[in-house]
Order: structure tokens, then sequence, then C-alpha cells
């Protein structure tokens, strides 16, 4: 991990401190003004992004309240450490008044009482209906144990990318790509073509996060990770371990096969700059992929996308996986009501449509994705069609604090596969068994 990083994120909580000590003795705020605190994690297009986004909502806000606003902006840089850090900063108190949370994060924070409970607000204080106007993974998802938490602002998918001219100088269909078999058939040749050349065929996700990437097979053939059950011993009704179902079996028989023909298991992930370098021919990968390609107005001239996992077969429904960040209102804010306020018009088509555009990032509202907006997007952001038709079937990771261990039990199920050390069926059921402990079924 790069010095600066851990720098960033272990001085987070002491920026804030002195931003916010700068201001109250610089004897420019007017003790009639108010102050909102915001931390915004880094938007990799360009440095203090969130805080156009920011300033556009501001000014609103302040020709609707007559009130003088000011916002003290913090930005973090989020790697392996950050929720951790955040939560030890919520937790001493630190005022915060909005701040953005990965929608991995939402469960555990909320649990841990860090964060409002927005529910009321959506209810009683918004003239819009999230259950209609967001994708519904996307509401969903800014939910923890059936109360709002978050709004999800926006969003990721993942899907296939390839170079064309390798694939051409292979003689692989494109198409290929789009079954179990063909993705196997397409590899063998890749490998038999490119790899004499340094080139590796098709990229497999070994690194830590290599359960994202398994569970769209899963969700495809009808699993799914987690499972509500009655009986629980001390909550009555609470999630289960559902993933070493025959769907997940099958699911993780997949990569298995994807090993059995040469592909092989990558440790070290550089997010999919292995793949811009050429090292591969073949990768599954996010949606940000275009930003790391420049110049931009070459990527589809050079590079394909297919927004889907391959599937079984043709019958089968294809999925993907979201991630993206949400905003929240931690319980050491001071002013609740008008951080509510700025959130909701942070988010709001006008404001929000072209500033994810600009940095090429998805929408997780309806009337963004298909709106007027898609055609100014469509013509300015690589495949942004072919991304916003696979985000319906999208799925996203469990609200519940238990999940990085149930997710950790899930990668070590697929390194034995990886690597052979154990049946595909036995690793699933030992990683199972241990969620079941950590989800409170058993001791």
């Amino acid at each position: 991990m790069p010095k600066l990083e851990v720098i960033s994120v272990f001085a987070l909580s002491i920026i804030i401190l002195l931003v916010i000590c700068i201001k109250s003795v610089s004897g420019t705020q007017d003790e009639s003004e108010i102050t909102l605190t915001v931390v915004f994690n880094e938007i990799v297009t360009s440095p203090n992004a969130g805080k156009l986004l920011i300033d556009n909502a501001l000014k609103v806000l302040e020709n609707e309240t007559g009130a003088a606003i000011n916002v003290n902006y913090v930005e973090f840089h989020s790697d392996n450490s950050t929720r951790d850090k955040i939560i030890r900063l919520l937790s001493n108190q630190t005022t915060i008044d909005i701040i953005t949370v990965d929608q991995i994060w939402l469960g555990d924070l909320a649990e841990k009482g860090l964060l409002t409970d927005l529910t009321n607000y959506t209810t009683q204080r918004w003239n819009r209906d999230g259950n209609e106007e967001w994708y519904f993974g996307n509401w969903e998802g800014g939910k923890s144990q059936g109360r709002i938490y978050g709004i999800w602002a926006w969003t990721d998918v993942r899907g296939i990318w390839y170079w064309k001219d390798m694939l051409d100088e292979a003689g692989v269909d494109a198409n290929s790509l789009k079954t179990w078999d063909g993705y196997i058939a397409a590899a063998k040749q890749l490998n038999s073509v490119l790899r004499p050349k340094g080139v590796e065929g098709i990229h497999l996700t070994g690194a830590g996060h290599s359960p994202d990437l398994w569970y769209p097979y899963l969700w495809m053939l009808g699993g799914d990770i987690l499972q509500q059950r009655e009986g629980h011993p001390t909550k009555g009704k609470y999630w289960f371990p559902a993933f070493n179902s025959s769907a997940g079996l099958k699911a993780i028989s997949f990569i298995q096969d994807q090993v059995n023909a040469g592909i092989n298991p990558q440790k070290e992930h550089r997010w999919g700059e292995e793949f811009i370098d050429r090292e591969f021919a073949v990768m599954i990968e996010g949606s940000w992929m275009p930003t790391k390609f420049v110049p931009l107005q070459d990527f589809e001239k050079k590079i394909g996308f297919l927004p889907m996992f391959p599937v079984q077969s043709k019958d089968n429904q294809t999925s993907t996986l979201m991630g993206g960040w949400e905003f929240s209102i931690p319980v050491t804010s001071s002013h609740k009501d008008l951080a509510w306020k700025l959130i909701t018009l942070m988010v709001e088509p006008k404001i929000l449509a072209p500033w994810l555009v600009e940095h090429r990032l998805l929408p997780t509202q309806v009337v963004i994705g298909e709106g007027e907006s898609r055609i100014e997007a469509s013509t300015s952001f690589p495949y942004y069609d072919e991304m916003i038709s696979v985000i319906p079937f999208a799925g996203f990771r469990p609200n519940i604090p238990e999940y990085p261990q149930i997710a950790y039990y899930i990668k070590e199920a697929l390194d034995a596969v990886y690597y052979g050390t154990k049946d595909p069926n036995d690793a699933l059921d030992e990683a199972a068994a241990k969620s079941a402990i950590i989800l409170g079924w058993q001791s």
C-alpha cells in the first residue's frame, strides 16, 4: 500500500478538525452562518470532484432557505483500511453532517448506531418515490434491516471487455464469450495464439475481492449469498448462508472449468490497468474502464464490451455486480434537517446527471438512466447504453455487519478451487458452516 494512501486516511479526522478550527478563528464567518461538514470519497477522474456537485446543490439550497451556508469539504481516498478509520472517526463523535458511504459498509455503520435513520425523511419529507424512481437494487441497497440509512447516488457494473485486434488475430468471435462453453473454448484458442507472445487470453480474478466476480454466476442460476430463515437463537428471523446451494455448486464449478482450461487466477489486481496495458485479451471488469484509457475517442474502436457475465446457456438471464457510493447523515451531525435537504438537492436529476456524465459514473435513478440525459451521456461515455442495460439485472452485496467475514470465507472456498486443495462442494459447505457461526446460528 503506498505511503500516501495510508497518510490520507489516517489524517482524515485531523484534517476535518483543522478545517473547522480554521473556519472558527479566521473571523470571516458570521455568527448567523451555518456550516456543514461533508466528507466525500475521492472520484478518480479529478480531485475535489465532489465539491462541484455540492456547490451546485448549495446554490439552490441557499436560494430556497435564504440562509448563509458554508461547507467544509473533506475528500478521502478509499482503500482497505478506510472503513475502519471512518468507524473510528464517527465513534469519536467527530461532527460530520454528510458522508459518502461505500454500499458494502452501510450495514456495519448502521448496526453500530453511527448513521441516522432516514426512513422518515424519505417517506414524510420528500416528494419522490424511491421505490419507483430508483432502480430496484439501488434503492434496496440503501437499507439495513428494512430501514433506509443511505441514498445510493451513483453505481458501477461489471462486464466483459476485450481487445478487438487480439480476438481477430486468434480467430475468436466475441459472441462466443457470452456462454460458458464458448468462454472456455475462446480461452483455449486465445492462449494458443497469444501466450507465446506474452499475452494471456482471459483474466480470472484471484485477488481479495474474487467473490465479487463469482456472485453473478450464482445469481443468474437463481441462487443467492444469504436468505432469511426463521429460528435464529437470538434474533428470531435472520440471515442464513445460501451460497452452497446447487446453484452455488454449478457457479463454482464454472470457476473450476476455467482453471482446468488453462486460465490462471491472478492474485494481483490493478482494477483494469493490466487489461489497458494489453497483458490480457479479455477481462471481466468494471464500468470504470474508460477512465483508464487515453485518448478516450479511440476506446470503442479498439476495445469491445459485452454487458454481461457469461451465462450457462442462452436461456439464462445474465447478471452482474453493482457497487458504488451512498449519501448518509452521521448521528453526529449538528444540522440533520439541512443535511437531508442538501442530499435531496445533490441527487436531483438536473443537478446530478451532468456531474455523473462528466465523471463517467452510472446512475442509480431510472429517470437519469432512461431519460433525456441518456442521449448526452451516450455520446461521451463509451458503452454507456450497454452498461445501463444491465443495471436492472444486477445484484448487490448484503448490507449486514457480518458480510466482510462471510466474503472472506467465500474467498477461501474459491482459493481452494483455484488451487485444487478441496472439492468444490466441500469448499462451499465449509465456507457456509463458518458463515453460519458468524451469523449466530451455532457456536
